[in-house]
């Protein structure tokens, strides 16, 4: 009952309610994944606890889909740049916003990982900073190489990374988007997307082969 409620909620936003700047009322197949996964985690508290005596989930054979999406949505070169022409006010949240977005478009790092960033772990190779480290959400290693861009960012905030609320982050990120007539939603996972298919789009073929 508690997923055919949710995919009664599944229904996708229109454009005009998407200009309008209207609330999304409405959840995603991966949307729908990611409530199953919290109410899992809550009802084997509960049976840990003993305020339920059985696991209702146990009942269940297979998996719930996740439903990722076919097609990735990411910022052309010609909106990363417009997004990196804009200057706002120095020390305002609109300024960190579209800092913290650029480092993101630079490196791929996701939220949570610009949040726990530690310039103390990066080293210099062939004259540029480099890292191997490991993501706070999933444990995944990777390695990220600073650009320029990034090294002028962190300069400006002491070599570390300023801390700003994902809603506060994206509700800027939303305005910024207007600013330079951005049309797609911008949110900070957009960042990371962008970061991929850029370097699929642009790395050399025998690379990608390596």
């Amino acid at each position: 009952l508690f997923d055919g409620w949710l995919h009664q909620l599944k229904r996708p936003q229109s454009d005009a309610e998407h200009r309008a700047g209207k609330p999304i009322e409405t959840i995603s197949d991966s949307g729908v994944y990611n409530y199953h996964k919290c109410m899992k985690a809550l009802v084997r508290r509960a049976l840990r606890f003993g305020i339920i005596d059985m696991n209702p989930y146990d009942r269940l054979t297979g998996q719930f889909a996740r439903g990722d999406k076919e097609n990735v949505e990411y910022l052309t070169d010609e909106e990363v740049a417009a997004i990196e022409s804009l200057h706002p006010v120095e020390g305002s949240q609109m300024c960190v916003a579209r800092d913290l977005f650029v480092f993101q478009l630079h490196t791929g790092l996701a939220y949570a990982d610009t949040q726990a960033f530690d310039f103390s772990k990066y080293r210099k190779v062939d004259g540029r900073w480099v890292t191997t480290n490991k993501r706070v959400k999933t444990g995944v290693e990777y390695v990220i190489m600073l650009s320029e861009e990034c090294e002028r960012i962190l300069e400006k905030y002491g070599w570390s990374l300023p801390k700003i609320y994902n809603a506060d982050y994206n509700k800027c990120l939303k305005a910024l988007a207007a600013a330079v007539g951005i049309d797609q939603r911008v949110h900070t996972h957009l960042a990371r997307h962008t970061f991929g298919t850029s370097m699929a789009e642009h790395a050399p073929l025998q690379d990608v082969k390596k």
